[in-house]
């Protein structure tokens, strides 16, 4: 698995870095590129804000942030996320561009996402 150096400090918020797995983890720090495709995400967020219908919450840059470091990196197919502030951004940029990995909402069981084999 791979985490975003935004990842980790959003868990800081709340947690303590020692508390993470890193030993299992891939880090990927935010670089240039990144930074780049970040512009262009966020761009469209700022365009159609008004579609994603938030009554409180604040668009977070770090979506598109994450976004941009997964669109950049082809080795990645899957961004998994509790987020659903996240999805709707995913949802948004989906509508004007194509990205190439699939969006799993972390409270959606495995076999809904992925099927079950028939053994």
């Amino acid at each position: 698995m791979i985490i975003s150096t935004i990842s980790i400090a959003e868990y800081c918020v709340g947690g303590d870095v020692h508390e993470l797995p890193l030993r299992n983890l891939q880090i990927v720090p935010f670089n240039l590129d990144h930074f780049k495709r970040t512009g262009e995400f966020a761009k469209i967020v700022f365009r159609n804000k008004g579609k994603l219908k938030w009554k409180e919450r604040n668009i977070i840059p770090n979506d598109t942030k994450l976004f941009a470091q997964v669109a950049y990196n082809k080795t990645i197919e899957f961004y998994l996320s509790s987020g659903t502030g996240s999805f709707k951004i995913f949802n948004l940029l989906k509508q004007e561009t194509a990205p190439k990995f699939q969006f799993i909402d972390l409270h959606t069981p495995f076999n809904e996402t992925f099927g079950l084999l028939d053994l």
